[in-house]
């Protein structure tokens, strides 16, 4: 019998009328034929209620004890699934992450999966069982204590199962049909694609678009798992329409761009007349990555006298404040004169394969944001990407116009 593993996010558990609803999809799997691990996440909401718990508890607090809070909210989806998936007459246990096990290293609040011994769940698929687990958390073997993979991670707990037990795929489930080649809140013409790359949504997920999590799409990548992205929404006894995340041989007609994806949570830091001399770029971004702010785009100006350089560069919106305190600590040693920084700022990157094998996409963005009016602050590149850095307030007539400039209104 083929495996599959399941994967339902906190909007299509939100209360026990979800729940239900998900053991219908459930069910209809099994009756297919499957032998089925579903992984869930906690109920809508439940997270950011036990994480304000701990900060109410303490402005400090040990994180392997944050760890033991927050995993509870998985612990009681888990249990409810299975109490209905028996009602319905389906063979269903729970399982929490130090059952199966899921072996993590130590680092509470942000681990990473090591492995996944796949001997207790082909022991309940003998036994014609539905393994039902919480996801986002394992156990650190030396130690013994619960460990979580950081928000989102659920997604990766699926993907690793579903690589751990040799599945046939992973079906996520969330609140949306699929991958868009952009936002269709922001531009409505924006399609469902049928397929995405594993590279593709690679850079997607890491761009803005929130649909899966990086890490998961980088499991997915490496272990070569097929995963479809679907809706819990849609109706259980309908054939199930959604994306497929792939191998790239999987993809007969490539686009040159695939899809539109932006981040809002950007910052723009710029530092004026820096010397220009080697080292500095050393000791500006050297303290910066100590203190795990990570940098995306980087610009550096010359002046004409080539004595001096301004620098400028991007960081999370929620790590502005950090950065600008570790480039005061250190103004002294780089010499710089000025500090200024933007948060009303968004990073609108466009992403394709098919930019391997056709020269002047990027100039094409250019041109049809400057007709626009659009200004570009930064510009960063890669094999199958670039991204632009521009105000806040042009958002969305950037992606339409992007959207609009590769044919993306008429995918699909």
């Amino acid at each position: 019998m083929s495996r599959l593993v399941m994967k339902f996010g906190g909007t299509s558990v939100a209360n026990v009328d979800r729940i239900k609803n998900v053991a219908r999809h459930v069910k209809r799997e099994v009756e297919a034929g499957h032998q089925v691990a579903v992984v869930v996440s906690a109920m809508s909401g439940k997270t950011n209620e036990l994480v304000a718990w701990c900060k109410e508890a303490a402005g400090l607090y040990e994180q392997a004890e944050y760890d033991t809070v927050v995993a509870s909210g998985e612990q009681v989806t888990s249990g409810l699934l299975a109490i209905v998936l028996n009602s319905m007459g389906i063979k269903a246990r729970s399982w929490q992450g130090w059952q199966i096990p899921i072996l993590t290293d130590s680092a509470h609040a942000v681990a990473r999966i090591a492995d996944i011994p796949s001997a207790n769940l082909d022991a309940a698929f003998a036994e014609g069982q539905v393994a039902v687990i919480s996801g986002f958390q394992g156990i650190h073997e030396a130690t013994g204590r619960i460990t979580t993979l950081g928000r989102g991670g659920s997604d990766t707990s699926a993907v690793a199962i579903a690589a751990a037990i040799k599945a046939e795929r992973c079906d996520i489930y969330t609140d949306v049909d699929g991958v868009y080649t952009t936002d269709p809140r922001i531009v409505p013409k924006a399609r469902r694609l049928d397929k995405v790359g594993f590279e593709e949504m690679l850079e997607m997920a890491s761009l803005g678009s929130k649909v899966l999590q990086v890490r998961s799409v980088e499991l997915s990548m490496i272990h070569g798992v097929r995963t479809y992205v679907r809706s819990s929404f849609d109706n259980p006894d309908q054939p199930q329409l959604g994306t497929l995340i792939c191998d790239e041989e999987e993809i007969v007609e490539k686009q040159v761009v695939t899809g539109i994806a932006f981040s809002k949570d950007e910052a723009q830091v710029s530092i004026r007349s820096v010397a220009d001399k080697p080292g500095v770029a050393a000791a500006i971004f050297g303290p910066l990555a100590d203190a795990n702010i990570n940098v995306d785009m980087i610009v550096q100006n010359v002046s004409s006298d080539g004595a001096t350089t301004d620098i400028t560069f991007t960081c999370p919106g929620a790590d502005l404040e950090r950065a600008q305190k570790v480039l005061l600590d250190v103004r002294e040693t780089i010499g710089y004169t000025a500090l200024e920084t933007a948060s009303d700022v968004v990073k609108v990157s466009c992403i394709g394969v098919g930019m391997r094998s056709h020269a002047g996409v990027a100039a094409r963005a250019f041109q049809a944001l400057a007709e626009k009016g659009i200004n570009i602050r930064a510009i960063t590149t890669s094999e199958i990407k670039f991204s632009v850095l521009i105000d806040a307030a042009y958002t969305e007539l950037a992606a339409r116009t992007l959207h609009s400039l590769y044919g993306l209104d008429k995918a699909g």
